[in-house]
């Protein structure tokens, strides 16, 4: 009946273009519902009573969309925007997605030829300056005690004035371990520069050493420990060291103990300016008059033979303590001699003590016979034997040597009165010394 219903309600197919919206909207099933429901009835019900019934459900439906309204109007306006926008939206989206389609084969070769460019198992440079940027985070720190050692070491050697003992040990370390950091590591540029740098530091440090060893009170304890370090800073300085003879080592030693020397006699200059001016007054004195100067040259005489004697003996001393001769060096050189066509170089101390002498025999010879008051002279010329005598328990009396001395034909008496007396006086003293070493013994026996 239902399905009758449908047919009287469809219009023509010629009024109406669409044919499959109709078929649609006839097929809807609350429609073929209703129809059902609508043909089940009587005649009279539907006269009478389905025209009301159809008001109020209506009436019914048009108060609900209202409510629905008033409750959702904002919503269904967005809706009603957002669905607007759907014409353009799915468009551009399908377009995005077509983009993307096609771009998906590329960024797969892309990423087969990054993976394959930048594979840990190949040689990338980029890969490997990473590597390397790495490695340096890691190892910042180490770095950075590495770069500090120079300061380090050059701090140590600016403050080793002040405790030379602990400051310079400590620099020679620093040193050392730099020097071997720079052997395991020699193409690294960081170390080269670091070791340059070390370099540049122990050259200050030399210097240091040298101006020590230039003091006027140096002390045996002092040269001892100087000499120890130059051997550990300037290496090469003591090659021919070990031999006996003190190599490059003690010719700088000697070296500067002279300049020492040399600095301290000049401090006599204004002493020696005026011996030169009595000097001179002597010579311009008419032949046969009296002289009865001579004081400031005995004053200058009698300083620089002061200082020559201290000084001459404790520079020998000391290089005789600081590099002392092998006792098997002697039967060495005898065994050697007829293998060797090339002696051995003697030591610096073989000619130095001539060179000593040489400045007092010339500062004699030229100011002595100046000093024409006897007492004056028999004692500069005394004061000339003890230090030979005391250069001569070191191996360097020159004591023969003053004979070349010209003191004037009058003087010669008194000069070997000189003579005799101080080897008198020595003789005895020797004799009281001796006495005194063999009485010892014999009180130790009983």
């Amino acid at each position: 009946m239902a399905d009758l219903f449908q047919e009287l309600l469809k219009p023509p197919s010629s009024a109406n273009p669409n044919p499959h919206s109709n078929d649609k909207a006839y097929t809807d099933p609350v429609a073929l519902e209703y129809l059902s429901t609508l043909a089940s009835m009587p005649l009279s019900r539907i006269e009478s009573s389905e025209q009301q019934s159809l008001a109020q459900s209506s009436h019914s439906l048009l108060l609900s969309l209202q409510a629905l309204s008033k409750r959702s109007h904002k919503s269904i306006i967005n809706s009603a925007a957002n669905h607007s926008h759907l014409r353009t939206a799915l468009p551009a989206l399908a377009a995005s997605t077509n983009d993307l389609t096609n771009a998906i084969p590329k960024l797969d070769n892309e990423a087969v030829r990054f993976s394959t460019t930048y594979n840990k198992s190949g040689d990338n440079e980029v890969l490997n300056a990473r590597k390397r940027a790495l490695l340096l985070s890691r190892n910042v720190e180490r770095l950075v005690d590495v770069l500090d050692l120079p300061t380090l070491l050059s701090t140590a050697i600016s403050t080793g004035s002040s405790a030379p003992a602990a400051n310079y040990a400590s620099a020679l370390d620093l040193n050392a371990h730099i020097r071997r950091l720079h052997s395991l590591y020699p193409d690294s540029p960081l170390m080269a520069s670091v070791s340059a740098q070390a370099n540049e530091a122990m050259q200050a440090m030399a210097k240091n050493l040298i101006m020590s060893l230039r003091t006027p009170g140096l002390k045996l304890a002092s040269a001892l420990r100087t000499t120890s370090w130059l051997r550990r800073v300037v290496p090469e300085l003591d090659s021919a060291g070990a031999a006996g003879n003190g190599g490059g080592l003690g010719a700088l030693f000697l070296v500067c103990r002279l300049s020492t020397l040399i600095n301290m006699l000049a401090a006599l200059e204004p002493l020696r300016e005026l011996a030169e001016q009595e000097r001179i007054r002597q010579q311009q004195k008419p032949i046969g008059s009296a002289w009865s100067g001579g004081q400031q040259t005995e004053r200058y005489l009698k300083r620089y033979i002061e200082i020559f004697r201290e000084q001459s003996f404790a520079i020998v001393s000391m290089f005789k303590s600081i590099f002392p001769v092998p006792t098997n060096e002697a039967t060495s050189r005898a065994g050697d001699h007829d293998h060797d066509p090339l002696q051995h170089i003697p030591s610096a101390l073989s000619t130095f003590p001539f060179h000593l002498i040489e400045m007092l025999i010339e500062t004699l010879r030229i100011y002595l016979p100046t000093v024409k008051d006897q007492p004056s002279r028999d004692s500069l010329l005394t004061q000339v034997l003890y230090c030979a005598g005391s250069l001569g328990r070191l191996g360097g009396d020159f004591g023969i040597l003053l004979a070349t001395i010209d003191v004037g034909e009058e003087a010669e008496d008194e000069w070997v009165e000189v003579v005799k007396r101080h080897r008198l006086m020595a003789g005895r003293l020797e004799s009281i010394v001796g006495g005194k070493d063999k009485g010892v013994p014999e009180i130790i026996k009983a």
